[in-house]
């Protein structure tokens, strides 16, 4: 064979050059071995358009029934693991359109009539992260009803509250534990509004500047379900932007960073509680591991790794924002490189949620038809922590100012009263009254209620706070936005 009739079947555009790439070339420059999971995507794209093609009679329907039944063929031979990935064919699109071309001839050459590889491929990335991020959101729900029913058996457990990692003031663990819901149930807010900016259809746009097809773009978009919430096909509107654009991408990279770095915050809290040094909870021994030479060492690498692969994560959307910062318009082979990190992000998100979801919550059990396992709460533990850190000074501030004291005065007296309590290895609440009245005359026997530590998370009884009767308003709140069982 010359060197102009070297295969032409090999790649698309061929016909143009006189040697073949290099294997150097092409392992350097394909994508099939990581993009190929894109084959739904892919597949359901070019339906769509070839049913679109058939509809405004730019190919005939004999055609396109030919290239149903095709594409019907692959999809059952890359579901049965029977499908040929060739690096030579460098993607998922031309490995599936040659496939196409051997099993129905001219009808799958026809396929590729007023599209490009350009805005196929940003089709295809957008339906696959479309489906993607359906899945994150339903996890993003297991998480927050397991840290929900978690919260539900704990609300009158007293955790001392930090500031600066020192003890603050008491709370509710199941109050605690409320906060990183409101942080996942933000998450997937997130996650719906990027949902909508990627369910925009770019096929149609072609290379760069759209077609001479007399394509209805609206139609295809309806097929895929590329429309809003009041049904209206959602299109892009410039065919540059259409094919170069990442953002898209980008966006949805910033929320999953956001995703792992509130899963970080909670890793890095049940590190802290499970350490000997806190004991506030165990975590199931099969999400924890031991020392190979200290036997006596429940390791929790699952929260480590999470808060490690955050890392990983945020590393991603930096990459990508890097990507896309040179680029003039319109499409270039930079914008490969979008995929693997992408996957990769999707991939390590899905993972920690799921994990998270059963460590927190426990694993459902058929026989006892309860969940078990998840976190084990030490409220006693919790509890003698609180009462170390004089967690009801603020209350006394706050006891004193309601008989009329000036805060700051009340304020500087409790910070007087809290000097002499540490001085004698007692809490507030040990003192004796002619003790405390010693630091102001105002203070009356009633005090002791409010130096306790159920009194203290009893008072914060306001929306948005700790008393138990908040906590569990919040519960009910959230067992209705999240479909859970009363």
């Amino acid at each position: 064979m010359s060197q102009n009739q070297f295969d032409k079947k090999s790649q698309a555009w061929s016909a143009l050059f006189s040697e073949p790439m290099s294997d150097l070339v092409k392992r350097y420059t394909s994508s099939v071995f990581f993009d190929k999971r894109m084959w739904q995507a892919d597949i359901a794209g070019s339906l769509a358009h070839a049913e679109m093609l058939s509809a405004q009679g730019i190919i005939g329907q004999d055609d396109y029934a030919a290239i149903q039944k095709g594409m019907a063929q692959i999809t059952q031979e890359i579901e049965s693991g029977q499908f040929e990935w060739k690096l030579d064919l460098e993607d998922v699109h031309l490995n599936i359109e040659a496939r196409l071309t051997e099993l129905v001839g001219i009808a799958g050459k026809r396929l590729h009539t007023g599209r490009s590889r350009n805005d196929q491929v940003a089709t295809d990335v957008r339906l696959w992260l479309r489906s993607e991020i359906d899945a994150i959101a339903a996890l993003l729900v297991e998480l927050q009803r397991a840290l929900v029913e978690v919260a539900e058996r704990n609300v009158d457990v007293i955790l001392p509250g930090f500031t600066h990692l020192q003890v603050a003031q008491p709370v509710s663990f199941g109050h605690h534990l409320l906060a990183y819901v409101e942080m996942f149930a933000r998450d997937a807010e997130r996650m719906a509004d990027v949902r909508r900016r990627v369910n925009r259809l770019p096929l149609g746009s072609a290379a760069l500047a759209g077609t001479s097809y007399p394509l209805d773009r609206e139609r295809v978009a309806r097929t895929l379900g590329m429309v809003d919430e009041q049904g209206n096909a959602c299109v892009s509107q410039n065919s540059l932007d259409a094919v170069s654009d990442r953002d898209f991408a980008i966006e949805f990279s910033a929320a999953a960073s956001l995703t792992m770095v509130h899963i970080s915050r909670l890793s890095e809290e049940l590190i802290i509680w499970m350490s000997q040094n806190f004991g506030f909870i165990k975590i199931a021994d099969r999400f924890t591991t031991g020392s190979s030479i200290m036997p006596q060492k429940k390791n929790p690498d699952v929260p480590e790794l999470a808060r490690g692969k955050t890392g990983r994560v945020v590393g991603h959307l930096m990459g990508l924002i890097t990507l896309m910062k040179g680029q003039p318009l319109a499409y270039n082979k930079d914008n490969q490189e979008d995929k693997e990190p992408l996957f990769d992000t999707v991939d390590t998100l899905k993972d920690t949620l799921r994990i998270f979801a059963e460590m927190i919550g426990g694993q459902y059990n058929a026989q006892t038809q309860r969940k078990e396992g998840g976190i084990t709460v030490n409220a006693p533990a919790m509890q003698a922590a609180a009462l170390k850190g004089y967690a009801t000074a603020t209350d006394l501030a706050d006891y004193l100012v309601k008989k009329g004291v000036p805060f700051r005065d009340a304020h500087e007296t409790v910070a007087h009263a809290v000097k002499a309590a540490s001085e004698s290895g007692r809490d507030l609440a040990e003192l004796p009254l002619e003790t405390l009245q010693g630091f102001h005359a105002s203070i009356g026997n009633d005090v002791y209620g409010v130096l306790s530590l159920s009194g203290s998370m009893n008072a914060r009884n306001v929306l948005g706070g700790t008393a138990p009767v908040q906590v569990r308003a919040q519960i009910a709140r959230h067992h209705e936005r999240l479909g859970m069982a009363a």
